[in-house]
């Protein structure tokens, strides 16, 4: 009988613990951890990397262009 009941408190346990990783989401003292993979393919993480790259150089050729306005500025106020 105490066999019997040990069994089935061990299964209890392990199912249990196995509910709690459901989809690469599980608790960890009291916390939930995401276990899961990045939702993006390979080809989605390129294509976002590139844009970023281009959306950066737009912004430097702004950048360097509003550099050299205030630099031209400044040089039309030099007195010979």
């Amino acid at each position: 009988m105490l066999k019997k009941n040990f069994t089935i408190f061990v299964l209890n346990f392990t199912t249990m613990k196995d509910m709690n990783y459901t989809g690469g989401l599980y608790v960890k003292n009291g916390r939930l951890i995401n276990d899961r993979m990045d939702g993006q393919t390979g080809i989605a993480r390129v294509a976002s990397m590139k844009r970023a790259v281009d959306n950066d150089k737009k912004i430097n050729m702004i950048a360097e262009g509003i550099q050299l306005a205030e630099d031209k500025k400044g040089f039309n106020q030099l007195e010979y």
